[in-house]
């Protein structure tokens, strides 16, 4: 631990968190330069980075980010930790390549004694002839690659083609009210661009610490899945302040990021699935008590839609539909005061209204 260590209170993490997480006011940053300042969106679920826009941007319309989609400023692409994003065109090209390691963790671990024959250079010359012709969904890439490599699985081979080629979603997935299966093609056909060769490491580590600091060297390793970072935090410690949290440990800041007072009252908000504020981080006893975790994590590696309360986490919301109704649901993991749930009943009607204009709307609480 570096003697020069500053300590930190928990309370001081969370409210210097959300500011950076956009949670204590609504910003009005541009729809693109709010996707850079996080480095990209989780998008497993096609409306999560609406939902993260909308709770965080003032006056946010999903037309917004759906014309940055259609007009190829912004991608849908597998970057950190192997799993979907929606990043800048700009960020797509100078992430992607230095998450390959990720990615072919990931398919070693899924999928390695599948391939252990498939000549990978082959390989990925004959996906990336297939996706550029047309865009496929992994299923149609297995298949025609199948016919070639008669001995291996579909589902594997599609894999490979993901991890050795670049490849984006394009629309009409990921298009706010559209459906569509997932279709890919590569980031050079789409783009017309070619991945970047070469990444400043030091700003990647500067831009990390603006959007999810003060943060420690485990929790940017959580956020993106690469490891061994250490020695690029070393590379960069006299530019930054240390801190040492009430655990010990050591995080990281920009001197002049914004760590607001504690005693800041933060408005109540709804985050949606597969929310920043929990996956850009690995100490969520920042943010939520940790035996919630459950509750909010399931089995199947669903990140449920939350509400915040005070800047913590504490109940899970969903919309259901009826017909012409759409009723906003939410579940407190404990009971909560009058003014709570007005606070809610008012940011609530706000969410119904961008999430299902045109139809009645009602709230009700669990408990």
């Amino acid at each position: 631990m570096s003697p020069s260590a500053i300590p930190i209170r928990s309370l001081e993490l969370n409210r210097a968190l959300l500011a950076r997480q956009m949670l204590l006011s609504r910003s009005d940053k541009p729809v693109i330069d709010t996707l850079e300042w996080f480095l990209g969106l989780q998008a497993q679920a096609p409306n999560a980075p609406y939902y993260a826009l909308w709770t965080r941007l003032q006056g946010f319309e999903q037309s917004q980010l759906s014309k940055l989609i259609l007009d190829r400023r912004a991608v849908r692409i597998a970057l950190m930790r192997s799993t979907l994003h929606l990043v800048s065109a700009k960020d797509c090209l100078l992430l992607r390549p230095w998450v390959q390691p990720v990615q072919e963790r990931a398919l070693i671990g899924n999928f390695g004694k599948r391939l252990a024959s498939v000549d990978r250079n082959a390989l990925s010359i004959e996906g990336r002839t297939l996706v550029e012709e047309q865009p496929l969904t992994f299923s149609e890439i297995g298949k025609q690659l199948a016919l070639k490599w008669t001995e291996s699985d579909p589902e594997a081979l599609a894999a490979a083609i993901r991890t050795f080629v670049p490849l984006i979603q394009v629309p009409p997935r990921g298009i706010w009210g559209e459906s569509g299966q997932a279709s890919h093609t590569s980031v050079e056909a789409w783009l017309g661009q070619f991945p970047e060769d070469q990444l400043d490491i030091d700003t990647l580590v500067f831009r990390y610490l603006a959007a999810y600091g003060p943060a420690s060297v485990k929790d940017m390793q959580a956020w993106s899945g690469v490891t061994r970072l250490k020695d690029s935090f070393d590379k960069v410690r006299n530019r930054l302040v240390v801190f040492k949290d009430e655990n010990g440990y050591e995080l990281f800041d920009l001197p002049e990021a914004p760590r607001p007072e504690p005693g800041i009252t933060p408005p109540a908000r709804f985050l949606g699935e597969f929310d920043q504020l929990l996956l850009g981080i690995s100490d969520r006893s920042r943010i939520m008590d940790i035996s919630y975790g459950k509750r909010i994590f399931t089995a199947n590696g669903i990140l449920r839609s939350t509400i915040l309360l005070n800047g913590y986490i504490e109940g899970l919301w969903s919309i259901e539909r009826n017909g012409k109704r759409a009723s906003l649901v939410i579940d407190p993991f404990r009971p909560l005061t009058e003014d709570e749930r007005k606070e809610l009943r008012v940011e609530g009607e706000q969410l119904l209204i961008f999430a299902a204009p045109g139809l009645v709307h009602d709230i009700c609480f669990k408990t």
